[in-house]
């Protein structure tokens, strides 16, 4: 089985920043699409960014030149680094990978969400 473990949410004053991580374990041989989603309050889930195993990011409108996503292939984990945060940045922030186990499936591995709350 492969787990995903996030940390690094947290309190923020608007215009602040967070920094999340989550990090892969278990019986994984490669991993290819890494991202992260948010779900607000009465909202559905959305995704925030993504990152191809090859380095290619994608981000939603809303957080482009705030938000930046990175991965280390090497220790299977992901990043989200968040400047200049605002209140309708709050919610929870799930990471979510596309990974080929060691007995060569393919699935879509979740967190278990980490909350971001921006608020004076």
């Amino acid at each position: 089985q492969v787990q995903l473990v996030e940390s690094g949410g947290g309190l923020v004053q608007p215009g602040g920043s967070l920094s999340l991580s989550c990090a892969a374990s278990g019986s994984i041989r490669s991993i290819y699409t890494m991202g992260w989603y948010r779900q607000g309050p009465v909202k559905q889930r959305e995704l925030v960014a993504s990152i191809g195993s090859g380095g290619s990011t994608n981000y939603a409108d809303s957080v482009k030149g705030r938000f930046t996503i990175s991965r280390d292939n090497a220790k299977n984990t992901v990043y989200l680094q968040m400047n200049s945060l605002k209140p309708e940045d709050t919610a929870v922030y799930y990471c979510k990978m596309g990974v080929v186990t060691l007995s060569r499936s393919l699935d879509d591995y979740w967190g278990q969400g980490t909350q971001v709350t921006v608020s004076s």
